[in-house]
């Protein structure tokens, strides 16, 4: 029912209002307003609940697992993801709250944040820190009644601003007086936009957190990436001191594995557009016979290019999933582990594969988002079909919640190398233990390629140890290289389901072989690019480092 449910909302209520939203949002001096119809949606998704399916009960949540909330995110990501990133936010602000503030702010902010009344965002960036953190300038000066004065100014703050709800409550990044230098000296504050009264009324007289501005962008225009005043603005400290990196990376690593299903999203979209399309079209004949001799030409779905762009689409968009839903399952795992093993090893997995959920999924889901337009030939570059919009809309994914290359400093250098690579021995060794078991003949490549990553890997890590410039160089092909095998374990395993299933005569035949043709085209034509980054992995770093920085002049 809930499925169903979300089913309908996505569908009816998010998708009719996703083209609209590339008018982007308006903003008169003081307050914003979202694209026409927004606000509406946004009211209709509060009164159905949805907002409160993961949370805790104490605060109004009804604590169903991740796994059903995934479901939610999936359907209205694709249906419309830019409206989406305003709840998502939210959610990502409860989840840190939950983790690190105090009873007194957890009272105060969580039952409207997690009924949806209120909305939440993350302040971190500053005009001159982009990802470098540990350089931000908004100060927090203590008040003496347990509340501290906010001063600074943050950029790039999605949905900072919007006529959705009665309050946004700001997690805001800033430094202490007398803190330490760099990101040791971050403290993590809770600043919403109208203070709230001792009754839990607000204070509407004035702002306490200010937009002063937004952005106008190549896509998601209809999320206000609002500029971020704060003028003395009251805040209250969550947790400890000087720790609020650490607390933020509870709200990062959320939105991380959201921009992951956001990439994946993208390539659903695209591809019921391109199938669709693609049936309807018709121009020249197959090549393996006339399939509509009654008309003037073919459907260009008979044409092998056409179709190899098609299963592109496929291929990643349902691997895609498969992954996202892994990862959800690793979540719930470490919610409701019985053992304290049970959940370090969720846990292991959970941190090694987030990194290649967000920047894999996010760089193949902008891939292949441009195959569906592709697909429409001079029509997907014309603004009335919407290919387009998928492809604007798509490619922040790459670059907010921490960069391609970020992420991929991560994996190698924290997730693999740090804790000597026993995270990434262990998932080998569940993949290993699979494909043992496994009778599809592709088992055996995906064995093969395991033990390349393995010893990629620990070739790296010697590397490192005398070239501090490997990382860097490396890092991005290997979170590729390391995405494509992730994905030929998820489609191995959908192609052994599938299999078991028709020999036992159950589901759906086509559902079922068409599982196995995609995995045997995602093997074929799009594993084997794990080759060339194998290569370029162990390339050396003085192909990037020899040329003098005067050389890159352009006279």
């Amino acid at each position: 029912m809930i499925v169903g449910e979300v089913a309908k909302f996505s569908e009816n209520v998010l998708h009719p209002v996703w083209r609209v939203g590339d008018q982007g949002c308006k903003y008169d001096g003081n307050d914003v307003v979202t694209p026409p119809g927004w606000k509406e949606a946004y009211a209709q998704y509060v009164e159905g609940g949805w907002p409160t399916l993961p949370a805790s009960a104490q605060y109004g949540g009804q604590e169903f697992p991740i796994t059903l909330d995934t479901v939610k995110s999936e359907f209205c990501a694709t249906a419309n993801w830019t409206w989406f990133m305003y709840p998502m936010l939210s959610h990502g602000a409860v989840e840190c709250m939950m983790a690190h503030a105090s009873e007194d702010l957890k009272n105060m902010f969580l039952p409207k944040l997690v009924s949806g009344d209120w909305t939440g965002t993350m302040c971190l960036t500053e005009g001159h820190a982009g990802s470098d953190l540990g350089t931000i300038k908004t100060k927090a000066e203590p008040v003496g009644d347990g509340s501290y004065k906010i001063s600074g100014t943050k950029i790039f703050i999605s949905c900072g601003d919007a006529d959705f709800s009665e309050n946004i409550v700001h997690l805001v990044l800033a430094k202490l007086p007398n803190s330490p230098n760099g990101t040791k000296g971050i403290s993590l504050f809770v600043v919403p936009k109208y203070m709230v009264k001792p009754d839990g009324s607000l204070d509407t007289s004035r702002k306490n957190a200010l937009c002063v501005g937004i952005e106008h962008k190549m896509g998601i225009k209809g999320s206000a990436t609002c500029v971020m005043a704060f003028e003395d603005s009251i805040g209250y400290l969550v947790g400890k001191e000087n720790d609020g990196m650490r607390q933020m990376f509870s709200f990062m690593n959320t939105a991380r594995l959201i921009v992951g299903v956001q990439g994946m999203g993208a390539a659903e979209l695209s591809y019921q557009n391109a199938l669709i399309y693609a049936k309807d079209r018709l121009a020249g004949r197959s090549p393996r016979g006339v399939q509509q001799p009654e008309k003037a030409a073919d459907p260009i779905i008979s044409q092998p290019d056409v179709r190899r762009m098609l299963l592109k689409l496929k291929a990643i968009s349902e691997g895609g999933r498969c992954l996202v839903y892994h990862v959800a399952l690793l979540e719930d795992q470490v919610r409701r582990a019985t053992s304290a093993e049970e959940k370090h090893k969720a846990e292991a997995e959970l941190g090694l594969l987030t990194p290649i959920v967000k920047a894999f999924l996010s760089e193949t889901g902008f891939e292949v988002a441009n195959d569906g337009l592709q697909v429409y030939g001079g029509h997907g570059y014309i603004g009335e079909w919407g290919m387009e919009q998928i492809v604007r809309d798509a490619r922040i994914a790459t670059l907010y919640e921490g960069t391609t290359g970020i992420q991929s400093m991560d994996l190698l250098g924290r997730k693999v190398m740090m804790d000597g690579g026993k995270a990434l021995q262990a998932f080998c060794g569940d993949i290993l233990s699979f494909c043992k078991k496994s009778t599809s003949p592709r088992a055996e490549v995906l064995t093969g390629l395991v033990k390349e990553w393995l010893a990629l890997s620990a070739e790296i890590g010697g590397r490192m140890k005398k070239d501090p410039a490997t990382l860097g160089s490396a890092c991005v092909d290997f979170g590729f290289y390391s995405g494509y095998i992730v994905l030929a374990y998820m489609w191995l395993r959908m192609e052994e389901a599938a299999s078991l299933k028709l020999q036992k005569n159950e589901g759906e035949s086509d559902f079922l072989q068409a599982k196995i043709y995609t995995s045997q085209f995602y093997f074929n034509r799009l594993l084997p690019r794990t080759k060339s980054l194998a290569a370029t992995v162990l390339a050396p770093t003085e192909d990037l480092m020899q040329i003098p920085e005067e050389s890159f002049a352009l006279e």
